[in-house]
């Protein structure tokens, strides 16, 4: 699997819960807090390329996944 990217805050449950998702499947993967890095949901937005209204957003490789649920399910479907 391509490398997975969290766009997330560190006060964010969901975020911590798809770090741990993938710390648990042992994939490789990049946590960037928005907040550290000064990203606005707006800069998301660019990345991503659709609007953002929540973190985290999850990008495997180049895909947009989505947030925490649809990455859980997205895992699920690689199984």
């Amino acid at each position: 699997m391509e490398t997975v990217t969290i766009y997330g805050r560190s006060t964010c449950g969901f975020c911590v819960r798809a770090q741990h998702l993938c710390e648990d499947q042992k994939l490789d993967y990049r946590y960037i807090d928005i907040e550290k890095e000064g990203l606005s949901k707006g800069d998301l937005s660019e990345i991503t390329g659709k609007p953002v209204y929540t973190v985290p957003q999850i990008l495997v490789g180049e895909t947009l996944i989505g947030g925490y649920t649809e990455f859980a399910v997205y895992m699920q479907q690689q199984a």
